[in-house]
């Protein structure tokens, strides 16, 4: 070598400086401090079982069903009250639609009652025409049995309902609490039942769609955000139940929070008591800041309804005369049931709603504090969306905070243990401090960058996390060990030539075993079986933070410390 040829420094390796600065971001976002209070303290978040809290497991209430009914006993059921007499069915004719399936049925009647568009408008129930005939009422409505049977349905439960077409008929999703008996039973007084499958079982399930309760861990999931409560892992568990950590939250807390899902509803008051579904809390576009009215001292929350709930809104208050006389139909807002607002529309409301839609309302919750905290709470639930159906606690624990801890300490000394069992094994097989020390520090270097990222994305760290981890550690020294024996040529250095080509060897045979580890690990992130989602997920980063920045590196760190070392044997 001449004297001007200088080597080139390792800091100076493009590799080295992505590694240097991936290592002091990963600390930056760990964030280690200490203070006389809290003592030693990082950004990391940490689950249940290494933080303490409490856990939910919780099911949401409904029911999936087949059913049948006669046409003319369901109309009669559904028409008579609201007309306030008897009725006729004198003709019915089906349409049928290419696949052999009734489409639509019109179906006349006549009855010696007054029909009104109002009451037909109210009923929901198709197109219709209303004509005299004599000394009778003749009303031709354009319908189909599942919409009788849909309508009758939310009748009776007051509950959401949602058919769905499939193949073999239609299945209503019903959004409540509500037995396979209390179904039959009902289905029985319009001279229906449960549809049978071949074998004779009731075609009723226990719960609710896939959809439904995907739909349910999201927006439960947006609303713990909204309270302030970050990084709260809301996992499905089967097709029935989501269960809910709650780190550093006490039992009594969590259900709390658990048992209030948020569901809104607009109603309006027909005659007497009875009342009129509006909307639910999906037809709320924008919720605002809570406001306070100094003349009246009350609290309230404003909200913009979309198109449709807007539409649906002036045409109820039309249907049921509350724009005429709006003393007498009060517009009822209901949170869990609960009614938080009720009160008739301001005459410039009702004479609006004669003209066109409202979209901008709000909801006056009460006075002084507890008003405000209503408001506050309405806020929160009105912007996370409302939940689709309501949830029953099934199941609850607590994990004391001092096992969590003990837990945390358990952890860490179960990482130190690997990464010294580590060191030993390296140090027997090599018997060199040269090859240990870049081996053992590139392999904690690692286990920083994985703090570092899950400290960045507020990943909840938890036992099946750190096991994660230090798996992570195993394969990362598989790694280091695999690119060491190929680099060693008769215990040393080896010319560039022949380095060149077994580092190659080494690096194609680290990426296959990698893809081996992500392709291993993908099916339990993609199928999020529960606890085992972690600890896929931390291997499968560490997998990766090794490959790309780390094991480069150590190639390089070890050709580097082979050649000083052979340059001194010289």
């Amino acid at each position: 070598m001449r004297e001007n040829d200088e080597p080139k420094s390792i800091l100076k390796d493009l590799r080295v400086i992505v590694f240097i600065i991936a290592l002091l971001v990963s600390i930056a976002f760990i964030h280690p401090s200490y203070n006389s209070e809290e003592g030693f303290t990082t950004n990391l978040k940490y689950g249940l079982d290494l933080e303490g809290g409490s856990w939910l497991q919780v099911k949401l209430q409904g029911a999936l069903v087949h059913v049948d009914a006669d046409t003319k006993v369901l109309l009669k059921t559904l028409v008579e009250p609201v007309i306030g007499d008897t009725i006729e069915i004198t003709g019915s004719t089906s349409s049928i639609n290419r696949d052999g399936q009734t489409q639509a049925q019109a179906i006349t009647f006549t009855t010696p009652a007054t029909v009104t568009n109002a009451q037909m408008d109210l009923l929901g129930l198709g197109e219709y025409t209303i004509s005299k005939q004599n000394e009778l009422t003749q009303v031709r409505l354009t319908t189909s049995k599942e919409a009788l049977i849909d309508s009758y349905l939310t009748s009776s439960l007051k509950a959401e309902i949602v058919p769905l077409i499939m193949a073999d008929g239609v299945e209503y999703e019903i959004r409540a609490s509500v037995t396979e008996q209390q179904i039959e039973a009902l289905m029985g007084a319009v001279g229906g039942s449960i549809i049978k499958n071949v074998d004779g079982s009731p075609r009723y399930k226990d719960g609710v769609r896939p959809e439904t309760l995907e739909l349910t861990k999201k927006i439960l999931s947006e609303k713990m955000n909204s309270l302030g409560l970050k990084d709260i892992p809301v996992k499905t568990v089967g097709e029935e139940y989501i269960l809910i950590d709650f780190a550093g939250i006490d039992l009594a807390t969590a259900r709390e929070i658990a048992e209030k899902p948020g569901k809104f509803e607009i109603r309006i008051q027909t005659t007497g008591n009875e009342t009129k579904h509006v909307l639910y809390g999906e037809d709320i576009e924008s919720v605002g800041i809570v406001g306070y009215n100094e003349e009246d001292g009350m609290w309230s929350t404003p909200f913009t309804l979309n198109e449709a709930g807007a539409l649906a809104l002036q045409k109820a208050a039309i249907e049921v005369g509350a724009t005429i006389n709006p003393m007498e139909h009060n517009l009822i807002m209901l949170l869990d049931g609960n009614e938080v607002y009720s009160a008739p529309l301001s005459n410039s409301a009702a004479q609006q709603l004669e003209i066109g839609p409202i979209y901008s309302w709000q909801s006056s919750t009460g006075t002084g504090d507890e008003g405000k905290s209503q408001a506050q709470q309405l806020q929160v639930h009105l912007r996370a969306g409302a939940l689709p159906v309501n949830l029953e606690i099934i199941g609850a624990g607590h994990v004391d905070a001092a096992l969590g801890t003990q837990f945390k300490k358990q952890s860490a000394i179960a990482g130190m243990i690997a990464l010294f069992a580590v060191a030993f094994v390296v140090y027997r097989k090599y018997h060199q401090k040269e090859i240990l020390i870049p081996m053992v520090g590139t392999s904690f270097s690692e286990v920083i960058m994985i703090l570092g990222f899950a400290a960045a994305i507020g990943w909840q760290l938890d036992l099946p996390s750190i096991a994660g981890i230090i798996a992570a550690i195993g394969t990362g020294i598989d790694h280091l060990v695999i690119i060491t024996d190929e680099v060693l040529y008769e215990g040393k250095l080896p010319p560039t030539k022949v380095y060149l080509s077994r580092i190659t060897k080494a690096f194609s045979i680290i990426l296959a075993a990698a893809a081996t580890t992500v392709i291993a690990m993908s099916p339990l992130v993609l199928m999020g079986f529960g606890s085992l989602k972690g600890f896929a997920i931390t291997t499968i980063i560490g997998v990766f933070i090794g490959v790309v920045i780390a094991r480069p590196v150590y190639g390089k760190l070890i050709n580097e410390v082979l050649k000083d070392k052979s340059e001194g044997q010289i």
